[in-house]
């Protein structure tokens, strides 16, 4: 229904990569002073000309060569100019082979510039086009080894007897697969032939296969515009099974028993609780490819086809929230998208927040607040460990400068930004007075690219009786500050026994000595209740001791009986969990209280995942404990990693 009643207005208004607002509301005079001059305010992160064009369609005709590890073929793009003419084409490429350039079918020269690190090379295409006339371009290319957008496993690197490949072009690794205008302001719809021995998942809609001599060439269509980063492909050994009327998973042979049984019957449940709260799904089919265990995120929200990570498989359905995130990334990221990277709170800030509601309605309201408590502890150990807080801190980031913007991935987008939204749903009056503007929001700009200041005009315009409320908040402090913003008052109904019960842990270990003293006071009907984000809290909070007063604190490394009783005592709820999360945790405490067994079996553990939340931080545990051992775990599985965990891992041990 909603695409038939706006279709027309969004289509006609989102090809073009740029407007600007003929009227609006002004904001205050704080807000004013920090207005770009125009918006949706420029990306400076791609080296392209996107401005001088508006988009028709991309067809994407890739071949993938497992043996050389290279994707090769041609990108044709349907353009047309502006109200300009043009005597330059720039697009965005990165370690890419470049071998033809055709306009119109005709060859056209072309320069590929000097590297521009971390942006990469300008593909500089000289032309002569007269303003509004609509053009086909096509660039034939190829990866090379430097190729960022891609990991390549052997057969040896999988958990079966067939190699795999995978995509992760967010945030500006697009350009390092095909030649493109990399950037969230310029959306695209797709169609993609891709060439493979192997099955192929696409971020879109599947329409078919060509058998060809020993190899499938598969055939997609994504109708909906998107931005290049959010393209995806994955090959290798994969099989798929149903988990609701609408979502199939897919996984390598081993693993999809496993998989079907974590995610049937909630994946439904989530997108209807989302279509509650925004509107109807416009994608049609919703489903999950679980990776290989390299993969370094959690899910990435490719269109169609949410990328995830094997760590969701807990056994228990416990990590399955990630996939109400990527859900959210629907609407949130994918539909409205940020207009640069300045602005990815835009796109992460939403999406956690509402996942959260998603949370809430399913599992009731002390459910979502929990999941808050939960990130907002996860903000302040991001901003603690963070080496430029004063630049990656603050909600609206400055990265005019060409800094790389995976050096200002962290949790401040997500938490910083959900707990902006959570501030205003409270001060405006809760979710019955905030939900209208989030249908209003997500129907205001479908299918279009933002930023902050777009933002900030709909909220004004849209709540024109509480002015006065808008005008009160900290606006400076949420966006443009440094640190920690206002924590918000959270029902703590599921937190409470949690932290009672590590108020009780901290206050017993200078009282009592031995093991059986231990037992006598604590047992397993402690967290016999708890399920495994309580317990990951638990484990949290007995390394951060925030619950007690600081005088009281005490450091764990002087109590190695009662740490090592501890674990001995809820052994089935941590040391025997397959649930990553509560894994993590675990050797997060046992490297606080030294217990130093427990290094080698981080160590090893490091080298079954690829999921750069735990990690990077499981390297700087590590790493704070035995550099040795830190630098030499790494040094064997480095190559196992994605190439963008790999290098983030070196800064992080400043190798």
């Amino acid at each position: 229904m909603f695409m038939n009643k706006f279709s027309s207005r969004i289509l006609s208004s989102v090809t073009r990569p740029f407007s600007i607002n003929s009227k609006r509301t002004m904001l205050t005079p704080f807000l004013e002073s920090k207005r770009p001059k125009q918006s949706p305010e420029y990306d400076y992160s791609t080296l392209s000309n996107y401005k001088s064009f508006q988009i028709h369609h991309t067809t994407l005709n890739f071949s993938l060569s497992f043996e050389k590890s290279v994707v090769g073929g041609n990108v044709l793009f349907d353009l047309s100019t502006l109200n300009n003419s043009v005597n330059e084409i720039d697009l965005d490429t990165s370690f890419l082979d470049i071998k033809k350039v055709t306009i119109d079918g005709k060859d056209d020269g072309f320069n590929v510039e000097a590297r521009k690190q971390p942006l990469g090379s300008k593909l500089v295409i000289k032309t002569d086009l007269e303003a509004n006339k609509k053009f086909q371009l096509q660039v034939e290319f190829s990866t090379t080894k430097d190729c960022t957008a891609l990991q390549w496993l052997t057969p040896q690197q999988t958990s079966g007897d067939k190699p795999y490949m995978f995509s992760q072009l967010e945030a500006i690794h697009a350009r390092s697969l095909f030649p493109c205008f990399d950037t969230p302001s310029y959306k695209s719809t797709f169609t993609a032939n891709i060439e493979s021995p192997l099955p192929v998942v696409f971020s879109g809609i599947a329409t078919g296969a060509t058998e060809k001599e020993g190899t499938s060439i598969y055939h997609f269509k994504q109708e909906i515009p998107i931005p290049a980063y959010l393209v995806g492909i994955a090959s290798g050994d994969l099989v798929s099974a149903p988990i609701g009327p609408r979502s199939h998973v897919y996984s390598e042979p081993h693993r999809l028993k496993d998989c079907v049984w974590e995610f049937s019957g909630d994946v439904e449940k989530f997108i209807k609780t989302a279509e509650n709260l925004i509107f109807d799904y416009e994608w049609g089919t919703y489903d999950i490819l679980i990776n290989v265990d390299s993969y370094p995120y959690g899910g990435m929200e490719s269109p169609n086809m949410t990328f995830a990570t094997p760590t969701l498989i807990a056994h228990d359905k416990t990590n399955i929230d990630v996939i109400a995130h990527e859900l959210a990334h629907s609407w949130s990221g994918n539909l409205v998208t940020n207009c640069s990277w300045n602005h990815f709170w835009l796109n992460e800030g939403w999406t956690v927040y509402i996942e959260r509601r998603i949370v809430g309605a399913l599992h009731g309201e002390p459910s979502r607040h929990f999941s808050a408590m939960i990130g907002w502890s996860d903000l302040e150990n991001s901003i603690n460990a963070m080496k430029n807080p004063e630049k990656f801190s603050t909600l609206v980031q400055k990265l005019n400068d060409g800094t790389d913007p995976d050096d200002a991935f962290s949790t401040v987008p997500y938490e910083k930004g959900f707990n902006l939204l959570f501030h205003l749903e409270n001060v405006l009056g809760g979710p019955a007075e905030f939900d209208p503007f989030i249908k209003h929001y997500f129907k205001k700009f479908a299918r279009q690219s933002l930023d902050t200041f777009q933002f900030l005009d709909t909220l004004f315009e849209f709540y024109p009786n509480k002015r006065d409320v808008l005008e009160n908040v900290d606006w400076e402090r949420w966006l443009f500050t440094p640190g920690m913003p206002p924590k918000p008052l959270f029902i703590t109904t599921l937190a409470d026994n949690v932290l009672s019960l590590v108020k009780k842990w901290v206050s017993s270990v200078k009282e009592l000595k031995s093991s059986d003293d231990f037992k006598k006071a604590f047992s397993v009907a402690d967290v016999k209740d708890f399920n495994s984000n309580q317990i990951v809290l638990f484990l949290e909070e007995l390394v951060a001791q925030s619950c007690v007063p600081e005088s009281s604190r005490i450091n764990w490394a002087d109590y190695a009986t009662a740490s090592s009783t501890l674990l001995d005592i809820y052994k089935k709820q941590i040391l025997e969990s397959q649930n990553a999360e509560v894994v993590f945790k675990n050797y997060k405490f046992q490297t606080t209280a030294r217990i130093q067994p427990s290094y080698q079996q981080l160590a090893d553990w490091l080298g079954t995942v690829g999921r750069m939340k735990f990690v990077r931080p499981g390297y700087r545990l590590l790493n704070a404990v035995d550099r040795e051992l830190a630098i030499r775990t790494f040094e064997k599985f480095k190559d196992t990693y994605h190439p963008i965990c790999k290098q983030l891992v070196k800064q992080d041990l400043e190798l």
